[in-house]
């Protein structure tokens, strides 16, 4: 299985390399899903010719300053499955920042655990 993320992207997106994120050598799949998961939550609603159900509408939330809790909710219950552990949640808005963040706890099935925060 594999899948591709783009590495190295400054703060607007631009820029950066693709890379190839496949099955590791003992058969998982963790970092497949975790670089989908990623994808998902920069892709914009409708954007993806393939999977229309994913993504998030990030720039209507920001224009109407309405955190996209349904669509964030929704991807962590496509991802779900493919985690021991899975929990999207969202953090308090920073003063003038317009991006909305959310946090990422994730446990993989291999057991290793990643957080940290997301602006979407």
């Amino acid at each position: 299985m594999r899948t591709w993320g783009r590495i190295n992207q400054d703060s607007n997106g631009k820029g950066g390399t693709w890379v190839e994120v496949s099955t590791d050598a003992n058969g998982f799949n963790d970092g497949v899903y975790l670089t989908t998961l990623i994808q998902t939550l920069k892709l914009n609603l409708g954007e993806s010719p393939f999977f229309a159900n994913y993504g998030i509408p990030a720039e209507q939330s920001v224009i109407q300053q309405i955190q996209p809790d349904y669509y964030i909710n929704r991807a962590q219950q496509q991802f779900a499955p493919f985690f021991a552990a899975l929990l999207l949640a969202k953090q308090a808005q920073i003063a003038n920042q317009p991006a909305p963040t959310y946090a990422i706890n994730v446990t993989t099935k291999s057991g290793y655990a990643l957080t940290g925060p997301i602006p979407v």
